[in-house]
Formats: structure tokens, C-alpha cells, sequence
């Protein structure tokens, strides 16, 4: 019986020890905002819209980080991420999810991660140029996004490693029969002081083999108060794909801009922006976004969006902050309209985040 205690009670002590190098992290964001939309009636010029919205700066969420220090340099580690409704407390997607991976990560070799996770085009995005230096974009207006080909991929396998500034990411995700999410990219991307430039690429096949794909390059610098970048992407359709829809969600006005009728060839997106700390809580911003579009259906000619935010955002401390945001959309050349045949659009949003 002595005997049996005493092997027990070290067993005990050495699953204990294992357990004590792991570490499990909890986060998240909570954000609500009150939003006003112009131009949202059945008819133009008619129908302004007010709504409680669930995040006007992130989309609120809750996730964990899994770390394993297995020595030698060597990491097991592992995410999983939910994207949460926080007006209504609902999902926010079907895939409860956002994230779910796992993977491998050395001191020498880089690391490997498999499972649903970014994609290269958003990991360069807000890695190197974001649109603002204190919330990489806009979660209620974030044009860019919509370039970045869902942000997100399936089935993925992604491999990163870095020497000094330079980082390198390549991706692929398997078809598996019906998944629309067989991808292939890489990103490259250069950090000296306070000066970033970078770029990536990626493929996106769908059931029929038809192709999307995705390119964008920019730069950012910082310079005590001041953050200012600018950036260029493009997505290339091929005629008849059925991603164009799926990969629009950041558009404004998405509805008309979107390629799911097969009607947009190409889309060039130019981008600029800058940020100025005026004081150590408060921070203001503004970016500009140039979308063109070219068509296989509507005619030769090019239809344009432009996109504008600006955003002050007061920090009352390292975790909390309330944001008023205003932005405004305008359409032009005839192709593209908002689903009540409006061209322009102003919005507003005012909110309060926290982060833990």
C-alpha cells in the first residue's frame, strides 16, 4: 500500500512539472459602438440609419494562446480565436472559430503552423502597413480588407521564419473536394528602425478551377508622434469564379462592388494614410482608399470608389479607449452604386473598446 502512495504521489510530481511548462494565455477585445449610415433608404438621398453596433475599431472577441517550452529552443504552441457579436452576444460567424491552429515553433528553423488561420495578404497588411498605428484598420469601414481575399484560409499550412528585419511566410491550403480555400503565397517583408516595406502574393482556386488572385505591396515609417503609410493591392478574377462574393467583405457597398455577378476583371486599390499622437492619450487619423475596377460584361471603361475615414481615439488607459470615427464613400462612372442606386455615403461611429 506504502509502496503504491509513493508511486502514485510521484507520478503526481512529475505530471505536475510537465504541466508547469506550459502556459495558457487568455485575451480578448470587448467593443460597441453607436453608428449612423446616411443614404440607406429604398430610394437615394432617403432613409439614414442608426445602429448599435458589435465593434467600431475590432470586432470583439475572446481567445487563447497555448505555449509548450519543450527546451532546446524548441515550442509546441497552438491558437484558437472567437469572433463574438458583443450588441446582440451571438456568433459572429458561422465558423465559431476565426482561428484554430497548431504548430511547431524553433529558434533556429522558423515555425510551422497547421489549422484555419491569416492569410499572407492580411498578415502584410497589418504587419507592415497598417492603415492606423493604434488598430491596424477600421472594423465598422475597412475598405482594405476587402483585398485581402477573406483574410483567413482553411486547411492551411504556413511556415514563417526571421533573420534580423527580414521575415519570410509561405502558405498552402489543401482543396479537400468542396473547399473553396485551396491557396498558395507568400509574403517577404523588411523592418530597419523605423522604416517597413514588404509585399505578398496569393492564389485562391475554386471547385471549377477558376482563380483569384492577390497581390499588394507598401511601406510604412514612424517618427516620434508621427505614423504615415501607403500602399498598393490587386485582385484578379478569373471570368466565371465563385469567390468573387466571399472576397469582398471589407467593400463598402460590397452589394454592387463585389464580383459575384462575374463582371469585375480586375480591382486596383491605392491607399495612403497618417497618424499624429497629439498628446500620450489621444491619438487622431485619416486614410484614403482609391478603388478601380475593370469589367468582363459592363463595358471598357473603368468604375472607381473612393474611400475616407477619420478617427480620435482617446485612451483613458493602457486597455481602454472610446473612438469617434467618420467616414465617406463616393461612387463613380455609372457601374458602381450602393443596393439603392445612391453613389455617396457618410457614416459615423462613436464607441468604447476594451482589451484584456
Amino acid at each position: 500500500m506504502k509502496k503504491t502512495a509513493l508511486i502514485l504521489s510521484l507520478l503526481a510530481a512529475s505530471t505536475s512539472g510537465a504541466w508547469a511548462q506550459s502556459s495558457v494565455t487568455m485575451y480578448g477585445i470587448v467593443d460597441a459602438g453607436v453608428r449612423y449610415i446616411s443614404n440607406s433608404g429604398t430610394v437615394p438621398g432617403t432613409g439614414a440609419l442608426w445602429q448599435v453596433i458589435p465593434g467600431g475599431m475590432s470586432q470583439s472577441r475572446l481567445g487563447f494562446n497555448i505555449t509548450e517550452d519543450m527546451g532546446g529552443g524548441l515550442k509546441a504552441i497552438a491558437n484558437l480565436e472567437h469572433r463574438l457579436n458583443s450588441d446582440t452576444g451571438t456568433a459572429a460567424a458561422a465558423d465559431f472559430w476565426r482561428q484554430s491552429w497548431v504548430g511547431l515553433q524553433s529558434a533556429d528553423f522558423g515555425r510551422i503552423t497547421l489549422g484555419r488561420q491569416y492569410n499572407v495578404l492580411f498578415d502584410i497588411y497589418t504587419s507592415t502597413y497598417a492603415s492606423f498605428k493604434y488598430s491596424p484598420y477600421i472594423e465598422a469601414y475597412k475598405p482594405e480588407i476587402g483585398l485581402s481575399m477573406g483574410a483567413r484560409q482553411d486547411n492551411m499550412v504556413k511556415y514563417l521564419i526571421e533573420a534580423g528585419g527580414l521575415r519570410g511566410e509561405l502558405q498552402v491550403s489543401a482543396g479537400e473536394g468542396n473547399s473553396q480555400n485551396k491557396s498558395m503565397g507568400g509574403l517577404l517583408r523588411y523592418q530597419m528602425g523605423d522604416f517597413s516595406v514588404g509585399g505578398a502574393y496569393l492564389e485562391v482556386t475554386d471547385t471549377s478551377g477558376m482563380k483569384v488572385q492577390g497581390t499588394t505591396a507598401g511601406a510604412a515609417w514612424t517618427s516620434g508622434p508621427w505614423y504615415v503609410n501607403a500602399s498598393w493591392a490587386q485582385n484578379k478574377f478569373d471570368k466565371g469564379s465563385l469567390l468573387g462574393g466571399a472576397y469582398t467583405a471589407g467593400l463598402i457597398g460590397a452589394g454592387v462592388l463585389n464580383a459575384a455577378a462575374n463582371d469585375v476583371n480586375q480591382r486596383d486599390m491605392y491607399a495612403a494614410g497618417v497618424t499624429y499622437q497629439l498628446t500620450p492619450q489621444i491619438n487622431l487619423g485619416g486614410h484614403y482608399w482609391r478603388a478601380d475596377q475593370t469589367h468582363f460584361v459592363s463595358g471598357s471603361n473603368k468604375s472607381n470608389a473612393d474611400y475616407f475615414a477619420a478617427v480620435a481615439d482617446y485612451a483613458f488607459s493602457k486597455r481602454t479607449d472610446a473612438y469617434a470615427e467618420f467616414d465617406y464613400t463616393k461612387f463613380s462612372n455609372g457601374y458602381v452604386k450602393f443596393a439603392n442606386g445612391a453613389t455617396h455615403r457618410y457614416g459615423a461611429t462613436v464607441g468604447v473598446r476594451h482589451r484584456f
